[in-house]
């Protein structure tokens, strides 16, 4: 933890955890804290392996998009093998940004100087460098990032040496296999920007409490008391919870509901598990889709989010799906313009020198259990 963060913070802090019926929740200052945000920005989202959503949303060689983790410009492309890239993105030159945006592209070739990239970062073209001593375009690579995929979700680390993926996610694969996560095929992206802090973004995502309040008349009839989080291993919680109908649509929509996924058993298809990967990934497995959630900081209060609906390739090859997944495509964007709103106004209140820490709920195991992993990982405890 920063030198500058209090006595008093540090003592908040040791309030948090489990189990739950005993935990405070997490400090408010966590939540708008400059110095705690920097930290967070070094410790987390510069060492450990980050979210960046679907792997096919790099469909095509030369699929690419502009990403920045924790103030780090990256980009994040398909090589013509077939392969995902991620590099600095920043030319070798003299550091101009590549590539904006998202597109798709045969070369990376810098809008400075001209200076021209492999889609695997080799340096091609260097107009002009003929007089340069001992110019060698081999020793000009771009910087490579890491980047690697689990189960269709994709991921990036700025640091060489974070373990791998795999042992991050520990038994993640085993818990989630009924859904056949990899195979599922992205339809739908929606990226928007959010004034909350983003550990609050998804703290939404993955507790009921909220739901008669926030969601009274669109969601709430949906869902029943959930499970407690299995015990995993690996850094993310997850909760199953039984549903009347499928939480993937409306209340008054459920008429619009798709194939199950393919092999889905009997017990899975009766709910839907939430899941969150640490630290800002979290995804909803309904019994015919996924809807995935990627919160990337950009301030204090400021958050940055793609949002992605899966659905099996066979249902979205079937006559008429689109007419159908647009009810999806509307449960997920109500939702979000009924969060928002909370959010909001919740990252207000955080923001108030007399906020206090408070309580957990019995519908808020998630959140706890996120509340012990952050605590631990700030405190150095992890």
């Amino acid at each position: 933890m920063p030198e500058s963060i209090s006595q008093n913070l540090r003592d908040q802090f040791d309030l948090v955890g489990r189990p739950i019926e005993t935990s405070a929740t997490l400090p408010p200052l966590s939540y708008s804290d400059k110095a705690l945000y920097e930290f967070e920005q070094q410790e987390i989202f510069r060492k450990l392996w980050v979210g960046i959503g679907r792997a096919d949303r790099w469909r095509q060689p030369g699929d690419y998009a502009e990403l920045e983790v924790a103030g780090v410009p990256v980009v994040v492309l398909r090589n013509d093998c077939g392969e995902l890239r991620a590099f600095a993105n920043s030319c070798r030159h003299r550091g101009a940004k590549l590539l904006e945006g998202e597109g798709n592209c045969r070369v990376i070739r810098c809008p400075f100087h001209r200076w021209t990239y492999s889609l695997d970062g080799r340096l091609m073209v260097a107009p002009k460098m003929d007089r340069t001593a001992d110019f060698d375009l081999a020793d000009h690579a771009l910087v490579p990032v890491r980047v690697d995929t689990s189960e269709g979700f994709a991921f990036v680390c700025l640091d060489a040496d974070t373990p791998a993926l795999g042992k991050w996610l520990g038994d993640f694969r085993d818990l989630h296999d009924p859904w056949a996560l990899s195979e599922l095929a992205s339809t739908r992206r929606r990226e928007l920007e959010v004034s909350c802090n983003w550990k609050l973004f998804l703290e939404i995502f993955n507790e009921y409490y909220h739901l008669p309040y926030v969601h009274a008349e669109t969601l709430n009839g949906l869902y029943n008391v959930p499970r407690n989080p299995d015990p995993v291993a690996g850094n993310y919680v997850t909760q199953f919870g039984s549903t009347e109908g499928t939480g993937a649509l409306l209340v008054n929509s459920q008429g619009h509901t798709l194939p199950r996924i393919p092999g889905l058993p009997d017990n899975a298809a009766k709910g839907t598990r939430y899941s969150w990967i640490f630290p800002n990934m979290s995804f909803a497995a309904g019994r015919e889709s996924i809807w995935v959630y990627e919160a990337i900081p950009l301030a204090p209060d400021r958050t940055r989010v793609g949002m992605t609906v899966c659905f099996p390739p066979g249902t979205a090859a079937c006559d008429g799906f689109d007419k159908q997944a647009r009810a999806y495509y509307e449960r997920m964007d109500i939702a979000l313009d009924e969060d928002i709103p909370a959010l909001v106004n919740q990252q207000q209140g955080l923001c108030s020198p007399l906020a206090r820490q408070g309580r957990f709920c019995r519908l808020e195991p998630s959140v706890a259990e996120f509340a012990c992993w952050y605590t631990d990982t700030i405190l150095g405890r992890r």
